[in-house]
């Protein structure tokens, strides 16, 4: 029982270790091209990830097990925003699929401490998945000019010179 918690826990550990590497490459293009709104969104859902990896080997070491910091997948190199936030999208939909597939496992073989934590993740997961979503849609409905906007603000940002607080 507890062996095959720990084998999950382990898939999930390097899911979330290549979701930060993806979203922190992300964040640093972004940053890059002057969209702070979408690499301060990529930022904020790595560091989350950073989180649930933190919680998943807390608990691989309660289970006395072996914590694998192996990453699931390389990070692929784009720097398209529209297809950043469709992988964005992707990864968050198969992470979410597969931590309720694992959630159930568990509670096939009766360790619902484990469970929960999947159930936790599942819905951490949906809420990246909707935010990916909105800006997907915000950038179908407005274009360019929706990148643009940001853009000119960060550009405004860098104008006015550093704050005085």
């Amino acid at each position: 029982m507890k062996e095959k918690s720990i084998e999950l826990l382990n898939k999930a550990v390097a899911d979330e270790l290549a979701a930060v590497h993806q979203y922190m490459y992300f964040h640093f293009h972004c940053d890059d091209q002057g969209y702070e709104l979408l690499a301060n969104l990529f930022k904020r859902t790595a560091i989350e990830e950073m989180i649930h990896v933190e919680v998943l080997a807390e608990r691989i070491l309660f289970l006395h097990g072996d914590v694998e910091m192996k990453v699931a997948h390389d990070v692929k190199p784009i720097q398209d925003v529209k297809e950043m936030l469709e992988l964005a999208a992707k990864m968050e939909t198969e992470s979410a699929h597969n931590y309720n597939l694992w959630a159930n496992e568990c509670a096939q073989n009766a360790d619902s401490a484990t469970k929960k934590i999947f159930e936790s993740l599942v819905e951490d997961e949906e809420r990246h998945y909707d935010h990916y979503d909105q800006e997907i849609d915000n950038l179908a409905k407005f274009g360019d000019n929706y990148l643009a906007l940001q853009s000119i603000e960060h550009s405004k940002n860098i104008a006015s010179g550093p704050s005085k607080e």
